[in-house]
């Protein structure tokens, strides 16, 4: 399986909002930038962080509009995460993700948005 495929993979956990598969996909020391927030490290952090909004999410729908591989494996997708929340809200986020895998897992994940867009949406 591509590097390509495990990340779609990961994504399609996502959207099945399958918390388990999502960290099935990282490696145990994974690294997580979700920027411009603070970095997590590892998979009891990044679930820490994943689990509650995956639990007040109603449905997942990340649109991937680009996803290339490079030469070393690094997998860069270009998306538009959408959540339809609970309370009625819907979120859609314009992403720009960096994925680098060893071994079948993703060991740094970095995704760029706006954070001033998504508090928006929050609020």
């Amino acid at each position: 399986m591509s590097n390509t495929d495990l990340v779609l993979s990961f994504i399609r956990a996502w959207e099945n909002k399958d918390t388990q598969g999502v960290l099935d996909g990282l490696a145990p020391d994974a690294f997580y930038h979700n920027i411009p927030m603070e970095p997590l490290k590892g998979t009891a952090a990044i679930k820490e962080f994943v689990a509650p909004f995956l639990d007040s999410a109603k449905k997942v729908v990340w649109e991937v509009h680009h996803i290339a591989e490079n030469s070393d494996g690094t997998v860069l997708t270009e998306r538009t995460d959408n959540f339809e929340m609970a309370d009625g809200k819907t979120i859609s986020i314009r992403v720009m993700g960096t994925f680098e895998l060893k071994d079948g897992k993703i060991t740094h994940w970095r995704d760029y948005f706006d954070l001033a867009e998504f508090q928006n949406q929050m609020a």
